[in-house]
């Protein structure tokens, strides 16, 4: 499994090394392109992947982006695992500048000006609506009031304008990532091929090698059994 860890994490450990991972940013991108290059498949495939996981980063639908990126994959016939690493793309680094451009973007294609609770910050009022959203679902099983009045605003002013301005950086970031990778990867298995071949042909002349001086043994012995007049031993 690409993702199963030997020793588990705290979910206090799991939000730490999200935030900051373990070894640094720069040793995590290595990992991951690393990991991406040695995917078994074709690298368009791959490429098509990496295209679904990005373009995922782009959406406002925060801990879902692996689902997305999943299914997207799938519909495209792309790399699955691929996908799902490539959604890595959006992370505590690029977060407030692809939500930044999005919510910007989508307000200008929309024609708004901004939502009310922009002073409290873009973060809290995505927590406030989850929060929101958890407290009506429970109160369709209980006697409590459902109030969706906050949800609906959170939808007009913020949820559809980062939805409708992610489409256009989004689709843009995943094209450019999708034309970037394919010589790469292209590039990096025809590399780790030529070196297979060539440590499958070194082994091969090192398997001929031994089987010759075997025989040759074998062939000396029989001739030195033959000189001294007693039957050669098979």
């Amino acid at each position: 499994m690409v993702f199963k860890r030997r020793n588990k994490r705290s979910p206090l450990q799991a939000v730490a090394e999200f935030i900051y991972p373990r070894g640094g940013w720069k040793r995590a991108i290595r990992y991951l392109h690393h990991r991406v290059n040695r995917l078994p498949d074709a690298p368009h495939r791959i490429a098509r992947g990496i295209f679904c996981g990005v373009f995922a980063s782009f959406t406002p639908f925060f801990g879902l982006h692996f689902v997305i990126a999943a299914v997207m994959a799938r519909l495209m016939r792309g790399n699955i695992v691929a996908a799902l690493l490539a959604t890595f793309v959006g992370n505590p680094l690029t977060f407030p500048i692809i939500a930044a451009v999005n919510l910007k973007l989508g307000q200008w294609i929309l024609g708004r000006s901004g939502y009310e609770g922009a002073d409290t910050g873009l973060w809290h009022s995505f927590a406030e609506a989850g929060r929101e959203f958890w407290r009506n679902f429970r109160a369709l099983f209980t006697n409590a009031d459902t109030d969706w009045t906050h949800l609906s605003l959170f939808y007009d002013e913020v949820m559809l304008p980062y939805l409708v301005g992610g489409l256009v950086p989004g689709l843009i970031t995943s094209l450019a990532f999708y034309y970037a990778s394919v010589p790469v990867i292209s590039a990096y298995q025809n590399r780790r091929r030529g070196r297979l071949e060539a440590k499958l042909a070194e082994l091969r002349r090192k398997s001929a090698r031994k089987a010759a001086e075997k025989a040759a043994g074998k062939a000396a012995r029989k001739a030195a059994k033959k000189a001294s007049g007693l039957p050669p031993v098979e």
